[in-house]
């Protein structure tokens, strides 16, 4: 091979400039990517000489992933990566906190044990924070001496808890001295990878960065074959080396290995190359191959004891493969294979009978190191792992239960689910399971949906806990069923089955009504509570919460506690009592807070910053968003995408718009449920408003698969809204009404959901107010939109009575859009809704009131007194990057000829193929020529761009020329245009 890195100067630079920041109390995270063979590998070993001879050199510490499948090592990397500094007694280690010491020596033995429970509890999702939080505590300490390096290869087969590491460090490393770098197979990312997500999400850290290592170009081939040649290739030679290894160096080495003067054919392929040196070696090297094969990272110990080798044999064996760079020599007394290649090759050469023999040798190898030191959750799952593969399965489903309760332990929730469905796998198979394990199938059933559903797989939770239910049938352990039947319930809130989760709650609640206070009776009563709540059921919902606060102070229960504070704190808000309310919420958060239970923190938190946004207090709303994700990332790995999307819902309400798009969680990751709806609807809401109108629809029509199952007027009124203003844009009167309509059906019913309704309700009222002015333009009689406009104006006066800031901006802005449906838009009115949406510190609603102001102006005949509402919204639309908004502004402009001090509006222009043209003397509209072929452009429903094509000329002048004809022609939008065309035949001379 090459005795030095080729054509790799350019990124080892890039990595000697993130480890000087990191020297410098600036850490990164660096992301290596590359094809197989590339080369990764090889300029992270030269990264890390590097590393260590520097002035002053680093620390370097670093572990690769293993493939044994996915859920089956946590942590694999970091266990690698630590396990020298246990062995040689590393000082730092003594002087971490005794509370770091406990959390690591779940990982590094020797360091002592945690206290843990064999399944996620419901104060569980904090306990990994603690681990990571450790980890990060040590990386901060061994940094303090020397900068320290932690390199992890491989990351395309990192487990979950390690791709979970990996985002906690991007979020959290501040001044610490410490670089992290990370490779994977750029080749291996299959559209459904899980690494996809967490790279999205990384390369919008400022701690992170990627560099792609691409294969040698010819003549860093030429150079990588004269080191290996001693000199020049001959021009021959290296065009079959290009034309065969396409650059790529480590097929370039086997190939040489596997004919060194380049005569006859090479090996067709890498893997064939890789197996003409393999085959090679002697009996004794291949068996031991094989054997490593397996076991991908082995000691001697573990080589000699699952080999059978002698002590002599196994010396030989090694220096053989070490010496034919097949194998490495770790610094710390482990083998591996120098390339995953080489591994793979080997391993798939293997033939099935040796297979079993093989990982029943390596189990029972690995089994009595566990005797020796102590079954971690590192040997417990290579132990399962091995019997499984080996077809042994009843020691398979003992050790697997083993591996989840030893993963449990560590909180590696993700791959302890793994583990335990493949130990259900194995249930039926095994005779007397039950007693070979210790429990029955119920409880790994429930432990199983318990660790899905503390991984956020909401969808294999309510799999494995209906299973459960299937064992315990209505009538036979009452308790046990409520248990399980509140499992359920959660699962299917979370998979927006909101009706059918309260169904099942209920059931579980009635199955215990007679077992007087008891733990599950909190429980339940108080998740249905939140629930009833959240459907806005305000007054039952309050009831509920009561008596569930009773309750779980009966039975000391203080998780139930704070979930009913929490229902009954949203519920106070929602009738009105916002100070009482918002006390409730702090006290639920406290409690969460108090038990480490991170869900119901985020919650709470959630809770009381929508309480707030909808009490018209919306920048004190976004602090909470952002002091909730704060305390939620120092408790656990994750800030959680639902405080994420609310701080961009309040970003945006507030007009801080590029922020708001900042903090939207990646469109990599897969959602499911009440969290994919929410962010469809932010998402639509964003695009909606920077006139990114197919965005808008594509996002609301994903949303439409779920909203109708939904039970929560939340998104109900936000998808029945959103999707009526898109249909007005576009002039669908009647598909504007129908989602109004269709939302209010749902909400209104048993709902005391007042901000929901006076939204939708005023939307309408904004539908009817362009249905009677169309009305009107085509010579229409408006009678039917005023009827319907007046009964959507009572709903908003009805939603808005009281104290209620956000309720009386809708209404303020639906009495002004009733004055349009009169025929008389009010000005006055337009500018008092508009001070309502300023007083909320809502700018951009409070800019859609000023351009209705501004229009109402124009129709009264003051041009001065439009300018000034006009300039007004024009200023807002472009401070915001509110696309529609400012062409709606400067097409009125056009239209109504108002001037703007400083502002190019298009009203004096004449569009450049109309000067001088006159119009057509029959022509009543005074439309010109090029007017009319615009008209009948516009009457086909073709779009400015589209105009501009067909006519050759340019999209602004096509958007001039469309604002002077609705001038003209009177009307206030393209639909009515086309609209008033047809019915006086004035686009049919060009057709």
């Amino acid at each position: 091979m090459s005795a030095r890195v080729v054509g790799r100067e350019a990124e080892l630079a890039e990595f000697e400039a993130v480890l000087a920041d990191a020297s410098a109390g600036r850490p990164s995270i660096a992301f290596l990517a590359g094809e197989s063979g590339v080369g990764k590998t090889r300029l992270l070993s030269e990264f890390e000489r590097r590393a260590r001879a520097g002035d002053p050199p680093a620390r370097v510490i670093g572990g690769d992933c293993v493939e044994l499948g996915e859920g089956e090592l946590p942590y694999a990397p970091i266990v690698a990566a630590l396990r020298p500094l246990a062995r040689q007694h590393d000082p730092v280690l003594d002087g971490l906190p005794a509370a770091t010491r406990a959390e690591l020596g779940a990982l590094i033995p020797g360091l002592g044990g945690v206290a843990a429970s064999e399944a996620p509890s419901e104060s569980d999702d904090a306990a990994q924070a603690r681990v990571f939080e450790a980890l990060l505590t040590l990386f901060d300490a061994l940094g303090q001496e020397q900068t320290l390096l932690v390199a992890i290869e491989d990351i395309h087969w990192a487990d979950s808890s390690t791709r979970a590491f990996l985002a906690f460090l991007a979020r959290s490393l501040c001044d610490e001295h410490v670089m992290v770098v990370a490779s994977y197979r750029a080749d291996e990312l299959h559209r459904r990878h899980p690494l996809r997500p967490l790279l999205a999400e990384l390369e919008r850290n400022a701690h992170a960065r990627r560099i792609e290592l691409q294969p040698l170009n010819r003549d860093e081939l030429r150079e990588q074959l004269t080191d290996i040649l001693g000199g020049p290739p001959d021009p021959e030679l290296l065009g079959r080396m290009w034309a065969r290894g396409e650059g790529n160096p480590l097929f370039t080495e086997e190939l040489l290995a596997a004919s060194l003067d380049g005569r006859g054919d090479p090996p067709p392929t890498l893997r064939d190359a890789l197996m003409v040196r393999i085959e090679r070696l002697s009996d004794d090297a291949q068996e031991l191959l094989r054997v490593l094969a397996k076991g991908r990272r082995l000691d001697t110990s573990l080589l000699a004891d699952a080999s059978g080798l002698d002590s002599a044999s196994l010396r030989a064996a090694l220096r053989e493969v070490v010496a034919s760079h097949i194998v490495a020599a770790n610094d710390d007394g482990w083998y591996s294979f120098r390339h995953a290649l080489l591994r793979e090759v080997v391993a798939d050469d293997v033939l099935p009978g040796e297979r079993a023999e093989l990982h029943l040798a390596l189990a029972a190898a690995l089994e009595k190191r566990a005797a020796q030191q102590g079954d971690g959750a590192h040997l417990s799952a290579g132990i399962a792992h091995h019997y499984y593969a080996a077809g042994d399965q009843a020691k398979a489903l003992k050790a697997s239960v083993k591996a989840a309760d030893a993963a449990d332990k560590v909180h590696a929730h993700g791959e302890a689910a793994g583990l335990l469905d493949r130990a259900l796998e194995l249930w039926d198979r095994v005779p007397n399971a039950e007693e070979l394990v210790g429990t029955d199938q119920v409880d790994l059933l429930r432990r199983a949906a318990m660790d899905y559903g503390a991984e956020g797989d909401t969808m294999k939770q309510e799999t494995f806990v209906r299973r459960a239910l299937e064992l315990v049938p209505p009538g036979s352990d009452q308790a046990r069923r409520a248990q399980l039947l509140e499992v359920l319930a959660r699962a299917q809130w979370g998979l927006n089955r909101g009706n059918k989760a309260i169904e099942t709650a209920q059931e579980g609640l009635d199955s215990i009504a007679d077992c007087g206070p008891c733990l599950e009776q909190a429980r339940l009563m108080s998740w249905i509570a939140k629930a009833r709540m959240l459907q806005g059921r305000y007054m039952q919902s309050l009831e509920l919460a009561s008596e569930a606060i009773e309750i779980a102070k009966t039975v000391k229960d203080k998780l139930a506690e704070g979930r009913a504070r929490n229902a009954r704190g949203i519920s106070l808000v929602g009738l009105g009592d916002v100070e009482a309310g918002t006390a409730e919420l702090r006290k639920a958060i406290a409690i969460a807070r108090e038990l480490e239970y991170v869900t119901e923190m985020k919650s709470g938190y959630a809770n009381l910053a929508d309480a707030l946004h909808l009490a018209g207090r919306t920048r004190e709303a976004l602090d909470v968003v952002r002091e909730g994700a704060r305390e939620a990332t120092a408790m656990t790995s994750e800030r959680g995408d639902w405080l994420a999307v609310m701080n961009a819902e309040f970003s945006w309400a507030l007009g801080l718009w590029k922020e708001a798009q900042a903090s939207m969680p990646s469109t990599e990751r897969r959602y499911v449920g009440t969290s994919l709806i929410y962010l469809l609807l932010q998402r639509a809401t964003m695009a909606l408003g920077l006139g990114n109108h197919e965005e808008a629809l594509l996002n609301l029509e994903r949303a439409a698969e779920f909203v109708p199952d939904s039970s929560e007027p939340q998104f109900l009124g936000a998808w029945g809204a959103l999707s009526a203003q898109l249909d007005l844009r576009e002039g669908d009167i009647d598909s504007a009404r129908e989602a109004v309509d269709e939302a209010l059906d749902r909400i209104e019913f048993c709902t005391e959901d007042a901000s929901r309704i006076v939204r939708l309700s005023a939307v309408g009222v904004a539908i009817e107010a362009d249905a009677a002015q169309r009305a009107r333009d085509l010579g229409e009689d408006p009678t039917s939109a005023l009827a319907r406009a007046e009964i959507m104006l009572a709903r908003v006066r009805a939603a808005a009575e009281g104290d209620r800031p956000v309720e009386r901006a809708w209404l303020a802005a639906a009495e002004a859009h009733w004055s349009r449906v009169q025929g008389e838009s009010d000005p006055e009115l337009w500018a008092r809704a508009a001070q309502a949406w300023e007083a909320l510190e809502w700018p951009y609603e409070a800019a859609l009131m000023r351009l209705s102001e501004a229009e109402a102006y124009l129709i009264l005949g003051d041009r001065a007194a439009a300018a000034v509402p006009a300039a007004s919204s024009l200023a807002t639309a472009r401070a915001l990057g509110a696309g529609w908004l400012e062409s709606e502004v400067l097409g009125l402009c056009a239209r109504g000829r108002i001037q703007l001090d400083g502002v190019e509006t298009g009203a004096a222009a004449e569009a450049e193929d109309d000067q001088g043209a006159e119009p057509a003397e029959e022509e009543p509209f005074g439309l010109t020529p090029r007017e009319r072929q615009v008209l009948t452009l516009v009457a086909d429903g073709k779009t400015n761009r589209e105009i501009g094509e067909t006519l050759f000329i340019a999209e602004k002048t096509a958007s001039v020329h469309v604002s002077r004809i609705l001038s003209k022609l009177g009307v206030r939008s393209r639909t009515e245009a086309a609209a008033v065309a047809h019915r006086l035949g004035l686009d049919a001379a060009n057709r």
